[in-house]
């Protein structure tokens, strides 16, 4: 077992294909398709299921994919170490939607421009979902809300581990979007509409919209209910179409180039954090850095 076939093995696991891991890795197939089975015969067990093309985790699998991507991650780190102050390699950077769309372009090509040679990875997702990353190494570093804004907020306590950093970069005015003929609101009870388009779990945003639903005297059937979303295009729809209510950044709002049909109520203040697993400084996680403070 060696690197490269870590790397193999887990081109699979991300592509669930191996023609397409082939591609990727600028492989022949028939290798990738060898390499796999001698690792799986090196372990003793299984580590995909074949549905057709298709390749799919066992549990097996899945348990060693979590090693593979430490373990790759920390030989990346090391080769970094050895060349200070000359970045390259990957950086993996995970951020959440409204955070790549509004404040990661401009310092991403600036990066670019002076770091052509790192090759940069982005992810987007809820801020539990990418500290979960940052923590298993699939992350190097990723941007998201501070869970801390909410103290009964799921995934609070994270900013207290040991193992992970902490650096604030920026404050989000988070704000309540309403169809446009919704009446002015004061308090949470003043909504009338009582469905919630959102992200999925584990995102710092929603349980803040929860949590501040939460205080208002409803009866059972005036209780929030929650309509998963996967963006703020999708959110802005919900909202527009006036059968929705949102909490979306006012970043994200400036960014439209047509007025919207819908009212925008400021709610509070919440800092987006940059989270790193403790220690971890490469000459291109610290340019990095450097460039998102100064951009």
């Amino acid at each position: 077992m060696d690197l490269a076939v870590l790397e193999i093995f887990r081109a699979v696991a991300q592509e669930k294909s191996v023609t397409r891991a082939a591609q990727l890795l600028d492989r022949v197939q028939s290798n990738v398709t060898t390499r796999i089975k001698q690792l799986e015969e090196e372990l003793g067990a299984a580590l995909f299921l074949r549905e057709g093309k298709r390749m799919l985790l066992t549990a097996e699998g899945k348990r060693f994919l979590s090693y593979a991507d430490k373990l790759l991650s920390l030989a990346e780190e090391a080769k970094q170490s050895l060349h200070p102050g000359q970045p390259h390699g990957t950086l993996r950077i995970g951020a959440m939607e409204s955070t790549a769309a509004t404040r990661l372009p401009k310092p991403l090509a600036a990066f670019h421009a002076h770091w052509p040679e790192v090759s940069l990875a982005i992810t987007t997702g809820t801020s539990e979902d990418l500290i979960d990353a940052v923590r298993d190494r699939r992350l190097d570093c990723a941007l998201v809300a501070d869970p801390a804004a909410l103290p009964s907020c799921s995934f609070a306590h994270t900013v207290k581990e040991e193992n992970l950093d902490w650096i604030r970069l920026y404050t989000e005015q988070l704000m309540l979007v309403l169809p446009a003929h919704h009446e002015p609101v004061s308090a949470p009870e003043k909504i009338k509409v009582r469905t919630l388009a959102g992200f999925g779990q584990g995102c710092t945003y929603r349980e803040i919209a929860e949590d501040w639903f939460a205080g208002a005297t409803t009866t059972p059937d005036q209780k929030l209910r929650v309509l998963p979303v996967n963006s703020y295009h999708a959110i802005l729809a919900c909202v527009a179409s006036g059968s929705c209510v949102g909490i979306v950044p006012q970043s994200v709002l400036d960014l439209r180039s047509e007025p919207l049909r819908l009212q925008a109520v400021p709610l509070m203040e919440v800092d987006t954090l940059l989270v790193t697993r403790a220690g971890f400084r490469t000459p291109a996680f610290e340019e990095f850095l450097r460039t998102l403070q100064t951009s």
